[in-house]
């Protein structure tokens, strides 16, 4: 799978976050896109092959595996990624058109450059969507597999197995260990997330007072 065109959107973003917003990036992707392509994509590459049930019966372990796998890990992931990726689209046709009307003479702001106006309003905008993504993924994990864990051993007893029988998961403690590691880069995103747009609004509403207190003043 490639993803060159995340870097492409980020680097986009980059010039126009603050601080905490670039950190957000580098965790996106030295943290979460390169250990996804890097390890975690081989390591549940043959996971339906290499999941065993201590029985010949056909059909068994197939049905077995929809029911406690019923999405790949990996691909909801991937999917993770591309949804907290996505709001950033917003930041990157607002510059766009902000750069343009620029290029023909149109100033629609004061400091180009810089988060402000409607800019502020997209940026903020971006900085919720992908916060509620990564909650929504995060409870959809928990949910789905009845928390954040991988067992070693699934007994199931679904048609057309031959009552209850026993299922074997391929490199649990291995998959437990990146799992965890999904977990808490997807908390720290939400943390740094939360953190940039509660310094944003705080700053701007700062801004904002001290230009009434001045406008008062004069």
């Amino acid at each position: 799978m490639s993803w060159g065109f995340l870097r492409d959107l980020m680097s986009g973003v980059n010039k126009y976050s603050t601080g905490i917003g670039r950190i957000w990036v580098a965790v996106v992707f030295m943290f979460r896109l390169l250990v996804y392509v890097a390890a975690a994509e081989n390591i549940w590459k043959y996971e339906h092959d290499e999941f065993e049930c201590n029985t010949k019966q056909p059909g068994c372990e197939n049905v077995c595996f929809d029911h406690f796998f019923p999405v790949s890990h990996i691909r909801l992931w991937a999917l993770q990624l591309i949804m907290v990726s996505t709001p950033s689209l917003l930041v990157v046709f607002h510059v766009a058109y902000r750069e343009n009307r620029e290029k023909h003479n149109q100033k629609l702001y004061r400091n180009p450059g810089k988060i402000e106006g409607g800019l502020l309003c997209t940026y903020l905008i971006s900085l919720i969507l992908k916060t509620a993504f990564e909650i929504v993924f995060l409870v959809l994990f928990y949910k789905l597999y009845n928390g954040f864990k991988i067992p070693h051993l699934v007994k199931c007893d679904i048609r057309p197995c031959p009552g209850t029988v026993d299922c074997y998961i391929s490199k649990p403690t291995e998959k437990m260990v990146f799992l965890y590691f999904l977990v808490a880069t997807s908390c720290l995103c939400i943390l740094l997330n939360l953190s940039e747009l509660s310094y944003l609004i705080f700053k701007y509403s700062i801004k904002c007072y001290l230009e009434k207190y001045m406008k008062k003043q004069q």
